[in-house]
C-alpha cells in the first residue's frame, strides 16, 4: 500500500463535520478581539478585512483539492463542501460587517457597489456564491444532474474575483494580495489542464 493510500484510508474514517466546528473558532476569535479592543484603533476595518480574507483562504483550499489528488493521489473532495459553505459564511460575514458596521447609510451602499469597481467584483463574487451554496447538497445533485457540475464551475470565476477584489481594495502595491491572486491562477491552469487532458483521454476512448 502507498503512502497515499494509508493517508486516504485514515481520511475515510474522519468526517467532515468536524470542520464547521474548526471553522467557527476564528470568527468567534475575532468578534472577542473585536470587543475588547484587539484589533487596532478601527476593529471594525479590521473586522472587515480578516473576515473577507478568511473567506478566500477556503475559497483557495477547496480550489486546491483537485490539484493536490491529481499531484499526490491524496483524496480530500469529500471536504470540498465544508470549506465551499464555510467560505460562503465567511464571505456573508464580511459583507454584514461592511453593511451594518461601516457603511451603515443604504443609499451609500448603492453608491459604493456602482461606483467603486472593488465593491462592485466584490459584490458580484458574492451573488455568484449564494446559488452555489444553496445547491450544496446531495438533493441538489440528484436533481441537477449534470447540470449541478456545470453550475458549481462558478467557483472558478468567484475565487478569481475575490483575488481582484483584494487586490483593488488595499493601498499600493502590496504583495500578499499578488500572491493570492497569482495562487488563484496557477490553481485555474492546473485545473484547466487537468480538464483538457480528461477531455482529450475521452475523445480518444471515443474514437477507438
Amino acid at each position: 500500500m502507498t503512502r497515499a493510500q494509508r493517508i486516504n484510508t485514515a481520511l475515510r474514517r474522519v468526517p467532515s463535520w468536524p470542520l464547521y466546528l474548526l471553522g467557527a473558532i476564528p470568527a468567534v476569535w475575532l468578534l472577542a478581539q473585536a470587543l475588547t479592543g484587539g484589533l487596532g484603533p478601527d476593529p471594525v476595518k479590521a473586522l472587515e478585512r480578516q473576515l473577507g480574507e478568511i473567506a478566500l483562504q477556503l475559497l483557495v483550499a477547496g480550489l486546491a483539492i483537485t490539484p493536490v489528488l491529481r499531484l499526490t493521489r491524496v483524496n480530500l473532495i469529500r471536504y470540498r463542501r465544508a470549506l465551499g459553505l464555510l467560505a460562503f459564511i465567511y464571505a456573508a460575514l464580511h459583507l454584514t460587517v461592511w453593511l451594518v458596521l461601516d457603511v451603515q447609510i443604504p443609499a451609500q451602499i448603492w453608491a459604493d457597489i456602482v461606483k467603486r469597481p472593488y465593491v462592485t467584483i466584490g459584490m458580484t463574487a458574492f451573488v455568484l456564491m449564494i446559488p452555489l451554496a444553496l445547491t450544496s447538497n446531495a438533493w441538489s445533485i440528484r436533481k441537477l444532474g449534470p447540470a449541478w457540475r456545470r453550475l458549481h464551475k462558478l467557483t472558478y470565476a468567484v475565487a478569481l474575483m475575490g483575488g481582484v477584489h483584494y487586490l483593488m481594495l488595499v493601498k499600493g502595491w502590496q504583495i500578499e494580495p499578488m500572491l493570492y491572486l497569482a495562487g488563484i491562477a496557477a490553481l485555474l491552469l492546473m485545473r484547466l489542464r487537468v480538464s483538457a487532458a480528461l477531455g482529450a483521454t475521452a475523445a480518444r476512448a471515443r474514437s477507438v
